[in-house]
């Protein structure tokens, strides 16, 4: 008979003794106590408490003795609130060498939730800050003469102060001015210790995160311009911790300073720098610095969401004398005084300029960009390819209005409508995700990014619209055409707008078309009566091998990321299926694993039979909660929890999309529920499509061997190869 579940075997270590095997079948405190008292005859075993016996040291305690299991290797040890005690005296000690030795020990020790709690309890987040204040000064005047272990002092320190706040016990809107004046001159001096630098940038991007009032306090002590040097180094860390903090700032700016933080970081030339420092580096970009690309990019065009959903006022003279500009650059004619002519003369001209401009009320083209998205920024990007792109931009509107009316490309519609494709395209106005990496190292090469991305692709869809031979019936068609275009050219990752440009000229619509016929081909679908009551045959064979793939990759497990305020410090965990389907097992890890994490060294364990739902999206406990981006629509889409007991939730948010349906599908199949995921809809089409064409195949009279047919034999020279070298 199998023993209880509830019962492990284990070896307990005490310093200087043999380990003791025996069973852990009781309240922690009893085998603690018995351990103290009647094995190694230690006394006040209150004082004592039970470790795991790894890197991770983490203590043993009711809420987490599920985590030890059969063969752990434990260690007993002096209890959290003796440690953290002892550690507060030690980080006071007078020694320097004592107090370093301390400080690294507790950097270790913070990592844990139990001896943080333990040590906050005792005021210790209050030492550090402390420490941090007005310790530093006592050490700067011995830096000349001990710089290294100056650095390192203020090195641990800072990193326990990071680890205690990362387990959200304390508030980040305690501290002090001093405190965060402190913080900002580590950062502010020229010449800085790299790990000390590293982690005073980490804190300032969780103040500023964590706390609107922190933001404000941060934003007084810390410039652009005091950042922009610790981009032009080599150190990619450093670079990806500093993007983080002006992402950060510009997240949290109010909406009114956003635009003038974009106009200084447009004078500090922070595009060239990065683009020149670290987009074209020696240095492979990482996904932690792609993320923060990618943040900064969104954010850059987020600013574009203003004039985007502002509707123009056909009365303002100062908006209508935008339309004028453009008629003007177009026809080259001069605004004539209001004098000149009957009034009636002058408006029919105007109507007809309108028309030959392409908008669609030629009377009052203003009423054109009342529509919101896109609104102003239409016309913006209008006026901006007449005047820096003047020759393409008359070029076009003769072009057009030389052709019969239901030919011509209309030129002020076409900008309508591609600027409002480009803003879906870009996602302008949507919170960035924390999953992406998604940057674009074109729209880093110039300070108009936008702007000229549109040119790029109004000039695009005037020659696409020429290759089609489009009437204005079908313009919808001929958008559709360019926005497959314009993705197609994306998913490229060109380095330049040039190569853009290139890329969308190999995408002709003749190519287009290509393209889809070959998709085409390979997702055929036959209609007819016998074929459809074949594929309902087969249907079931093809969910049950999907079934068995999903609950397989469970099997393997995936590594999923603990969200938290300080995104590159976040800590990673592992969840993976039993071979049995029975049980799931997961457990924390110190970073990401670079292959399957074997089911005995995750801790916790969770029967498949306790589950009884499987909850996605907003309705996740963890999506409810307060968080900077957590209401973002994109990791609301990768979000999933477990429920099991009694309201006790497991909660994931997924790597990727392909992730969250392997899982969410796989969970539906072990509680019998139907997979209902996109990529089952896909895997279906594709393995269904493919058993189709092998049953339909001519087999006639053709004798299948049931082995595979011998190699041949090798020639006996080769005198036939013909070398091309």
């Amino acid at each position: 008979m199998p023993p209880p579940a509830d019962i492990v075997k284990v070896a307990i270590e005490w310093p200087g003794a043999f380990p003791k095997l025996m069973e852990i079948d009781q309240v922690l405190m009893v085998v603690v106590k018995d351990n103290c008292d009647v094995t190694w005859s230690l006394g006040s075993p209150e004082n004592f408490a039970l470790q795991i016996a790894d890197a991770t040291n983490f203590y043993i305690t009711e809420k987490n003795r599920s985590d030890i299991k059969n063969g752990s290797i434990l260690r007993l040890t002096t209890s959290p609130y003796q440690t953290a005690v002892q550690l507060h005296e030690r980080i006071q000690s007078s020694s320097m060498d004592a107090k370093l030795e301390a400080l690294k020990d507790l950097a270790n020790a913070s990592r844990d939730i139990t001896f943080a709690q333990e040590f906050i309890n005792l005021d210790g987040i209050s030492l550090l800050t402390q420490m941090v204040e007005s310790g530093t000064e006592r050490y700067q005047k011995l830096q000349k003469i001990m710089k290294p272990c100056f650095g390192d002092l203020l090195s641990f320190t800072l990193t326990a102060f990071v680890e205690l706040m990362d387990h959200s016990i304390v508030s980040w809107d305690t501290f002090s001015v001093a405190f965060i004046k402190k913080i900002a001159s580590f950062v502010n001096k020229t010449a800085m210790d790299t790990a000390v630098l590293q982690r005073s940038l980490a804190i300032l991007e969780s103040m500023v995160l964590n706390s609107q009032d922190l933001y404000h306090k941060v934003a007084q002590e810390i410039t652009i311009g005091q950042l922009i040097p610790h981009l032009q180094g080599t150190d990619q860390d450093i670079q990806t911790y500093t993007i983080a903090v002006i992402n950060a700032l510009f997240l949290k700016a109010p909406e009114e300073k956003r635009q003038e933080m974009a106009h200084i970081l447009a004078q500090k030339q922070l595009r060239s720098i990065i683009l020149s420092n670290v987009i074209r580096s020696n240095t492979p970009i990482n996904d932690e610095m792609a993320h923060q690309l990618y943040v900064l990019q969104v954010l850059n065009f987020n600013l574009l969401e203003d004039r985007m959903m502002t509707k123009m006022d056909p009365q303002d003279q100062a908006q209508r004398d935008i339309i004028f500009e453009l008629r003007r650059i177009a026809f080259d004619v001069e605004l004539e005084p209001n004098n000149s002519g009957s009034i009636e003369k002058r408006k029919s001209m105007y109507t007809r300029d309108y028309k030959k401009l392409g908008f669609i009320n030629h009377v009052n083209p203003a009423v054109d960009f009342t529509q919101i998205p896109p609104g102003m920024l239409a016309l913006d990007n209008m006026l901006y390819f007449a005047r820096h792109h003047q020759d393409a931009y008359i070029r076009i509107v003769l072009e057009n209005s030389s052709r019969e009316d239901k030919h011509e490309c209309p030129f002020g519609r076409s900008s309508i409508e591609l600027t409002k494709m480009l803003c879906e395209i870009l996602k302008v106005g949507e919170l960035p995700s924390e999953n992406c990496h998604d940057f674009h190292p074109m729209f880093f090469t110039h300070d108009r990014a936008f702007e000229e991305f549109f040119c790029i692709c109004i000039q695009l869809l005037n020659k696409t619209w020429k290759e089609m031979r489009a009437t204005s019936e079908d313009f919808n068609k001929v958008m559709q055409v360019v926005r497959e275009q314009i993705m197609r050219a994306l998913t490229a990752k060109p380095n330049s707008l040039d190569q853009f440009k290139s890329r969308l000229q190999n995408l002709s619509y003749t190519e287009i078309l290509k393209i889809r016929q070959s998709e085409r081909m390979n997702q055929e679908d036959f209609q007819s009566r016998p074929i459809l009551e074949l594929r309902e045959k087969i249907q079931p064979e093809i969910m049950e091998l999907i079934k068995q793939q999903r609950l397989n990759r469970l099997c393997e497990g995936t590594c999923f990321r603990k969200i938290s305020s300080r995104r590159r410090q976040d800590k990673f965990w592992y969840c993976r299926l039993s071979p049995n389907h029975k049980v799931l097992h997961y457990g924390d890890l110190e970073e990401s694993p670079q292959g399957e994490v074997p089911h005995d060294s995750l801790q916790d364990k969770l029967p498949v039979a306790d589950i009884k739902a499987v909850i996605t999206g907003k309705d996740c406990p963890h999506m409810k909660e307060k968080g900077a981006l957590k209401q973002n629509k994109e990791v609301l889409e990768l979000a999933f929890s477990v429920l099991y007991e009694s309201d006790e939730y497991l909660n994931f948010i997924a790597p990727d999309k392909h992730e969250y349906c392997v899982w969410t599908d796989g969970l539906n199949a072990l509680l019998g529920k139907e997979m209902t995921s996109e990529y089952t809809k896909s895997d279906m089409d594709t393995l269904l499509s493919m058993e189709m064409k092998l049953r339909l195949l001519d087999l006639e009279n053709i004798q299948i061997p049931e082995a595979p047919p011998p190699i041949p034999k090798e020639p006996s020279n080769y005198d036939f190869v013909y070398d091309c070298n």
